[in-house]
């Protein structure tokens, strides 16, 4: 028979004031585009199949998209493939030719 034993822990807990901390609420950052948004917007813009090089230089040079990465396009690219694949033809964008996009009407 194995005994066990009750161990007391006695409660650390600091006392709390009756005066209450009043904090400001913080000012919302602005949202950040993302670089889809922005291929969005670029390719709304121009009304013309583009690639996705052409696009993030574009986004970029307007300011509407900056990115830290070596492969920007390559991101973009991505994201836009993915988009089409999964909402079809909900899509923002339509593929009109190898690594050409618009805007789906």
């Amino acid at each position: 028979m194995s005994k066990s034993k009750k161990s007391t822990k006695t409660s650390s807990k600091k006392a709390t004031t009756s005066k209450q901390q009043t904090t400001e609420p913080k000012a919302a950052a602005p949202k950040k585009t993302s670089g889809l948004d922005a291929a969005a917007k670029v390719l709304a813009e121009a009304g013309k199949p583009m690639n996705v090089k052409a696009i993030v230089e574009v986004a970029m040079a307007k300011g509407y998209w900056t990115s830290k990465g070596a492969t920007p396009w390559a991101t973009v690219y991505s994201a836009v493939i993915r988009e089409i694949a999964a909402k079809k033809e909900a899509s923002r964008f339509r593929k009109t030719a190898r690594g050409m996009f618009e805007i789906a009407k």
